[in-house]
């Protein structure tokens, strides 16, 4: 019994902290705000946001799937920053999946800047489409995405990079030594769905 009540504690251990975190934040956004301290009421709340975003990226992991392809995922160098609003960008989620040499990598970044400049890229096919193959715009999840082909050093084999923007959040799914067929795959294994209704 004593064993169950210390494992309670350590689950919600966690879930505790963020909750006293944001609710300090909060409050002290509201004295501020209340006492005329409009900046510091601002940073209060930027605070509880980069708080948020954190929370939000740990349930975005959570959703990643459990391996990709033959790869395991990295857990120890998963990264999840909460950016604020402050900053202009907030939410920052990374995983990578097996060894360096052969690796898998998401990254998702909300309001990135590259958002624009691949909806345009989007908008117009014969922009997103190169004569070489190495560029084109492919479909995942209903999402158009522009999948790029990048050539291995010296001599490794090809690569490809896949950018998804979901709404104003960017999915950026890579792979080391892959077919197109495989990161597409890979990326249908994605809950984008679920990711961009988190992010956004």
């Amino acid at each position: 019994m004593k064993n169950i009540a210390i494992l309670v504690v350590f689950t919600f251990l966690p879930v505790l902290a963020f909750s006293q975190d944001f609710s300090k934040s909060l409050a002290e956004a509201k004295t501020s705000y209340t006492s005329g301290d409009l900046s510091s009421s601002r940073f209060a709340m930027e605070q509880m946001l980069r708080s948020l975003d954190a929370e939000i990226g740990k349930e975005i992991l959570k959703m990643l799937p459990a391996k990709m392809e033959d790869r395991n995922p990295n857990v120890k160098e998963d990264d999840v920053t909460g950016g604020g609003a402050g900053l202009g960008m907030g939410l920052f989620v990374h995983r990578s999946y097996g060894p360096a040499t052969n690796q898998v990598t998401i990254d998702i970044i909300n309001n990135s800047p590259l958002i624009n400049s691949l909806q345009a890229v989007l908008a117009l096919p014969f922009i997103g489409n190169s004569g070489d193959g190495k560029q084109k715009v492919v479909k995942v999840h209903g999402y158009k995405a522009v999948l790029n082909k990048v050539e291995g050093m010296e001599g490794a084999p090809a690569g490809y990079e896949l950018q998804i923007p979901l709404q104003n959040t960017l999915l950026t799914l890579k792979a080391d030594n892959t077919k197109e067929d495989n990161i597409l795959k890979m990326a249908n294994s994605l809950p984008l769905d679920k990711i961009a209704q988190m992010a956004h």
